[in-house]
């Protein structure tokens, strides 16, 4: 919603406060000025009103100036508005719908100059003051409808001036406010610029109710992201989860499957059956994610050899240390003791010692090929997972 749009959708609004039946020259003057056909003939009439009956008691120079702050904005004379507008707020007799509508425009302006902002701010706010206590009043004139949207419209330009004073934390909180009111989209664009640069300065609660209203307006991955990565930081792990998911789901992101790994892997040490959901996601991130590739590759493969699809995988590896050492112990000492002995040198009794040490270590050696065979199937078990992720992702 630029700014711009904002007054124009105002002036849509703009009630003529003036007596029809008059027929002195002045108000024939100003009814001319303000059916003209055109917005330079507009403007240009009421100015020769004002040079005319401006200070005598003319019963239009509030509205005339009004008129004037209103339609020099449009045509983006905006130090002519201010010079109007302010006048015209001074003078008496203004109806409230149309002071609200200059409040808004002033503000509005000076938000765009970037000048002024506290007194942007304190306009908005009068504006959205005198739409609510207006609201539910009966008018012939007015519709609640149309203080319901001066209320919002306040609401929003109260949010740009406060952006622009870097107030981040009540801009959003402003944007809100009129997103309640007017029910326009582009405000949803408006709450994920302040989320972003209020997740970048590490106001996460702020920035979290920021992304929530965005992405239920948006329903767009980046609000979704950074809605599960704000709820992360503020430790709603379960809440952050569904999020992630419903990002990952819209776009195929790295960074997101490694953080819902993450998350999984950590729910895994309670609940192991979220073991193969964890390895699913770190082994989809190992491919997506090169900042995030080698430390996503290493817990997966971490949970996965300690999962019951392992079979044990690491006590089979402890137990193969253990019988590889046995076997070398074994061998070194048959050496020591027969090594260097022919068969004519040898015993009975000998020979049947050496018997059973070769029992002994082809029984080693049976063990470990069996244990090496078992981690085989597990090892090709695992490296089944990562082709299959390779093709379901399509990589090479």
């Amino acid at each position: 919603m630029k700014k711009t749009a904002l007054v124009t959708l105002i002036l849509i609004f703009f009630v003529y406060s003036s007596s029809h039946g008059q027929t002195d020259p002045a108000h024939e003057e100003y009814i001319k000025a303000t059916t003209a056909p055109t917005l330079p003939q507009k403007i240009k009439l009421l100015k020769e009103y004002l040079n005319k009956y401006n200070g005598k008691g003319s019963q239009y120079e509030n509205y005339a100036n009004a008129h004037l702050c209103f339609y020099t904005s449009q045509s983006n004379k905006l130090s002519e508005a201010i010079e109007y507008g302010e006048k015209a707020i001074t003078m008496s007799g203004l109806d409230d719908f149309t002071k609200s509508q200059l409040y808004i425009t002033l503000s509005s302006i000076y938000a765009k100059q970037a000048t002024n902002l506290e007194k942007a701010k304190n306009y908005a706010l009068q504006a959205v003051e005198i739409a609510r206590v207006n609201k539910d009043k009966k008018s012939s004139t007015t519709t609640p409808a149309q203080w319901i949207q001066l209320m919002g419209a306040g609401y929003y330009i109260h949010a740009q001036t406060q952006e622009k004073a870097k107030q981040l934390k009540g801009a959003a909180s402003s944007y809100i406010k009129s997103y309640d009111f007017l029910k326009n989209p582009q405000i949803g664009k408006d709450l994920k610029k302040v989320g972003k640069s209020l997740y970048n300065f590490k106001f996460y609660s702020n920035a979290e109710e920021a992304f929530r209203v965005a992405y239920n307006i948006l329903n767009d991955y980046e609000s979704c992201s950074y809605y599960a990565k704000s709820l992360f930081k503020n430790k709603k792990r379960d809440e952050a989860l569904t999020y992630f998911k419903k990002a990952y789901q819209k776009k195929k992101s790295g960074e997101i499957a490694y953080n819902i790994g993450i998350i999984l892997a950590g729910n895994s040490k309670k609940n192991p059956n979220t073991s193969t959901e964890a390895i699913k996601y770190l082994l989809e991130a190992s491919f997506l994610s090169p900042s995030n590739s080698k430390k996503a590759r290493s817990l997966a493969e971490s949970i996965f050899f300690n999962s019951k699809e392992a079979f044990g995988y690491n006590e089979k590896v402890k137990e193969l240390i253990e019988l590889n050492k046995q076997l070398v112990e074994t061998t070194e000492l048959f050496n020591e003791s027969f090594g260097d002995k022919s068969e004519e040198e040898l015993s009975e009794k000998q020979k049947k010692e050496i018997e059973s040490w070769q029992a002994d270590i082809e029984a080693l050696q049976e063990k470990i090929k069996k244990l090496e065979a078992e981690q085989k199937v597990i090892v090709n078990k695992f490296n089944k997972l990562l082709e299959d992720t390779k093709k379901r992702l399509g990589s090479k």
